[in-house]
């Protein structure tokens, strides 16, 4: 009997060094394996360049305050995912977007000539100048939107609030920013959080 139970104390000793550690609480599979960055960290615009606009953190999003221009990552990113939650203030008529893969703003423009993934009302998720890739119906107007975007190659696919929005080809560039859109004085004011990026290759800069 004594010999059995030292038995069964070994057997339970060693099934818990070999079992997986736990993940912390709230963090996805993704997320603990390191494959998941954030890119907002929900306090400040750490990781982030202001251009020719005024932005502040409140409430755990980024506010796009005022003025035309980027709130720009700091970090160039060639394939990738990227999720992120937004919300337009403006009732009506709103409109801001996502840059991405793009080098560099050339003035009198504000912004970058492409890619951008539009928030303008009636045409949320649309990328102009790329077919396919036209949206309906997806959107909570006055309510926070979740988009998750994929970007591989000269391919990209979009997803809104958790639904298959499209999937189109014709990126040219391979690599380059990130930005969050501010037009202010003709689109309102806009909210992002959650925002996060998988990339999924090495990124060459120009």
């Amino acid at each position: 009997m004594r010999l059995a139970c030292h038995a069964a104390i070994l057997m339970l000793v060693l099934n818990l060094l070999h079992a997986p550690a736990a993940m912390p609480a709230g963090k996805s599979s993704d997320e603990a394996s390191g494959d998941w960055k954030t890119l907002f960290d929900g306090k400040t615009l750490n990781g982030w360049k202001v251009i020719g606009c005024e932005a502040v953190v409140e409430d755990g999003a980024i506010l796009v305050k005022s003025g035309n221009g980027l709130v720009q990552t700091e970090k160039q990113y060639g394939d990738f995912i990227l999720e992120v939650d937004w919300k337009a203030l403006k009732s009506e008529k709103y409109d801001s977007g996502i840059y991405l893969r793009y080098q560099k703003i050339a003035p009198p423009r504000p912004w970058p000539k492409q890619y951008q993934v539009n928030f303008r009302q009636t045409e949320e998720g649309s990328i102009p100048g790329i077919d396919g890739t036209k949206t309906t119906g997806l959107v909570k107007p006055g309510e926070w939107n979740h988009f998750k975007l994929t970007v591989k190659g000269t391919s990209a696919a979009l997803e809104i609030n958790g639904k298959p929005a499209w999937k189109a080809d014709g990126l040219k560039d391979p690599v380059g920013y990130i930005g969050l859109q501010a037009e202010v004085p003709g689109g309102g004011q806009f909210l992002f959080r959650n925002i996060r990026i998988r990339e999924l290759g090495p990124v060459h800069e120009k």
